[in-house]
């Protein structure tokens, strides 16, 4: 029961993370809805390499290091946040591929439906939704906060009575999760898994309905990632006055 529990809790842990609105999601939106499933899924498959990342740093102990420097912490904050604003050109860019696209003569059907999963064509639609995804979120602070708590706390053997923390002492004992054991780390990288393959999935399902909604995913991709990239740099800028100033 305790490992069935701590994997489900795991799952659940997982998709917290690949879930919210952000960067990571509007490059696995736009890849979905410009190129098909697989290049989405690669997208996907790009911020979870960098978990995979991550999590092999916590448990050698080394994503603390972020942690105790804030000079280091700020510039990997403003190279996410430059590198946000150049793929937010470069999800621009695509939008006006695709709307050009979409009025030549001879655009078959299958591509506009995300059917063939190609990443790369005449179509000068290019493919580099998993490297630019796992760059991004190697140097996503929200992703390295993450690790810096949650993630210690999954690979800190121990238990955690979610009914006796949320002090709810007539259910106390009936959901235990196991920190530190395999199967919540399972449970954690099958719930991206499921995020991953399912959101680029709808998405696609979504644009065979409403081929208009390609390009304005390509838009609304470039605003995230502008917004955040804005606000990345702003966030870097702030912590090495600090250091400086310090």
């Amino acid at each position: 029961m305790a490992v069935t529990t701590t994997l489900a809790a795991g799952v659940v842990l997982g998709l917290t993370l690949a879930a919210p609105p952000g960067p990571m999601n509007a490059i696995i939106a736009e890849e979905s809805v410009l190129r098909g499933w697989t290049a989405g899924f690669r997208a996907g498959l790009g911020a979870a390499a960098a978990d995979g990342v991550f999590f092999v740093l916590a448990a050698l102990g080394v994503v603390g290091f972020v942690d105790r420097f804030p000079a280091v912490r700020g510039l990997m904050v403003g190279v996410g946040g430059v590198l946000m604003l150049y793929f937010a050109y470069g999800a621009a860019a695509d939008a006006g591929v695709f709307t050009a696209l979409r009025g030549r003569e001879g655009l078959s059907a299958g591509f506009l439906a995300g059917d063939d999963g190609r990443d790369t064509g005449d179509d000068g639609l290019v493919s580099t939704g998993f490297g630019k995804a796992f760059l991004l979120a190697l140097t996503n602070p929200y992703q390295v906060l993450f690790w810096l708590t949650v993630g210690v706390g999954l690979l800190d053997p121990g238990e955690v009575d979610l009914f006796a923390a949320a002090d709810v002492s007539a259910l106390a004992g009936t959901v235990v999760v196991e920190t530190g054991s395999p199967a919540l780390v399972v449970g954690f990288f099958a719930g991206i898994g499921v995020w991953i393959t399912g959101f680029p999935g709808a998405l696609v399902s979504a644009r065979r309905r409403v081929s208009a909604l390609a390009p304005a995913v390509a838009v609304g991709s470039a605003l995230v990632l502008a917004g955040f990239g804005v606000a990345f740099l702003a966030d870097a800028a702030g912590t090495l006055a600090g250091v400086v100033g310090g």
